[in-house]
């Protein structure tokens, strides 16, 4: 794939960028390790000044950035200027908070005394996506240079503009060279650059198939990885469920970032004795929003972030209702130019169908109706994914007994699957493994050391 910026609400180039040499790669890893022997040594403070400085320039700059954002891969505006905030409050919290989170743990061992040390284990490599472009990237980076490891970042090649001005930012903050680190390279010479031995520690967050290579790769070569890929999150509406409120989160719960994201609201779930009324109600939403400029405030829906984005929607919609899906909505592109496509509602689907199984990351919706709340976990469950899930019920008790039958790695209570720089993301089965944000994420790439100190009189 071509490293350019195309906006996606034109379909046309804005701008190229040339991949870096394989001698200019080797380079930016050098001065990575070597910047590292040196961050390494620092305190807290030092690392904190310098993140929240980024802090600072990224709510300083909020309006261009998020502009850059919805160019590069056609958030809407507000959105995007919530996505900069989002990515502030990431590395503020990280550095307000790492000191304590990283601080020794003290431990009772039978005789002499022991503690365990949190130590940084160098180079981590990250390649992120690009439907959010800044907040995967302060959520992998803020925590890891806390730490003290120092940070290479391979982001999406639709973002280059996005991925230029983070590494800017960091300049800008004063932080030394090699800190951070952007490299323009292609997903392959990613999976690649896992075998340096250089680098210790590898995360990503994209698709199972980059995921299942990227951990290979870690695997072979013995460094720890964090993996946070796909999500077919349930949206369960239960018959005591105040359902306008149910009807209003579930349209939020899908249609944010244009339905571009993994902790998406994607398979609604509604018990038999509501199901009509939420779907009535669901299906008026769906169908009356603003489709159009995602630089217009008034708009609801966006492009897709790419062509071939779009196309690829339309074909899993395609392949679903050629083995039995019913459209019930969209399901086609938008009259216009751009990456569009309409808002959908497909159902009828059952075990087979595509729209069952894979993930459909836009506004495509597949709605399900089950005869009870034993029904409603069991299809929630049957799925290759575990990211997230929500649950609407005005019984908090009951909500949180589903909560524990649930397989994934987040469950809601009355909200969608959502995040903020406090509570932990991650899922599992299908969806990765690890954890990011909240205290957890700290945690990831961290040597535990175990320091014992005994007298020479203690036994054996």
């Amino acid at each position: 794939m071509a490293i350019q910026t195309v906006n996606p609400f034109t379909n046309k180039v804005v701008q190229t960028f040339d991949e870096m040499t394989d001698t200019t790669i080797d380079v930016l890893i050098a001065q990575s390790e070597k910047t590292f022997s040196t961050w390494k040594q620092t305190t807290y403070k030092p690392r904190a000044e310098i993140l929240h400085k980024v802090a600072s320039l990224l709510r300083e700059h909020k309006e261009k950035l998020a502009a850059t954002i919805t160019l590069e891969m056609g958030k809407l505006i507000a959105q995007a200027e919530g996505e900069i905030e989002l990515s502030a409050a990431i590395f503020d919290y990280y550095a307000t908070n790492a000191e304590e989170f990283l601080a020794d743990k003290h431990l009772d061992p039978e005789f002499g005394s022991a503690y365990v040390r949190n130590s940084p284990l160098g180079v981590i490599f990250g390649v992120e996506p690009w439907n959010f472009p800044f907040y995967q990237v302060a959520r992998f980076a803020a925590p890891n240079l806390m730490v003290g490891n120092t940070v290479l970042v391979k982001h999406a090649s639709m973002v280059p503009q996005c991925a230029a001005a983070i590494e800017d930012l960091f300049t800008l903050a004063g932080a030394p060279n090699g800190l951070y680190t952007n490299l323009y390279i292609s997903g392959e010479r990613a999976s690649a650059l896992v075998s340096d031995k250089r680098i210790k520690g590898v995360a990503l967050t994209g698709s199972e198939a980059a995921g299942a290579s990227f951990a290979a790769e870690a695997g072979k070569y013995l460094k720890k990885s964090v993996l946070e890929l796909g999500g077919n999150d349930a949206f369960i509406i239960l018959e005591d469920a105040d359902i306008d409120k149910a009807v209003e989160w579930a349209v939020i719960g899908r249609i944010n970032n244009n339905g571009e994201c993994c902790v998406a609201s994607k398979r609604f779930i509604a018990v038999e004795a509501i199901a009509d009324e939420f779907l009535e109600k669901f299906t008026e939403k769906m169908e009356n929003l603003i489709v159009g400029d995602p630089m217009d405030p008034k708009t609801e829906l966006g492009p897709m972030s790419s062509e071939e984005a779009a196309v690829h929607i339309i074909d899993q919609i395609r392949e679903s209702v050629d083995a039995g899906a019913t459209i019930l909505i969209g399901g086609t592109r938008s009259d216009r130019i751009g990456a569009f496509v309409e808002p959908t509602i497909l159902t009828d689907l059952k075990p087979g169908i595509l729209a069952y199984h894979e993930e459909i990351f836009g506004p495509v919706a597949s709605f399900y109706r089950v005869k009870d709340e034993a029904e409603a976990i069991a299809l929630a469950n049957d799925s290759d994914y575990g990211l997230g899930c929500s649950i609407f019920t005005q019984d908090i008790n009951r909500g949180e007994s589903i909560a524990s039958k649930i397989d994934a790695g987040m469950v809601f209570i009355n909200h969608p699957t959502w995040t903020q720089a406090d509570l932990p993301f991650g899922g599992t089965k299908n969806s990765g493994y690890g954890r990011e944000l909240s205290e957890l994420g700290i945690h990831e790439f961290v040597n535990k050391k175990l320091i014992r100190v005994s007298g020479l009189s203690d036994p054996m």
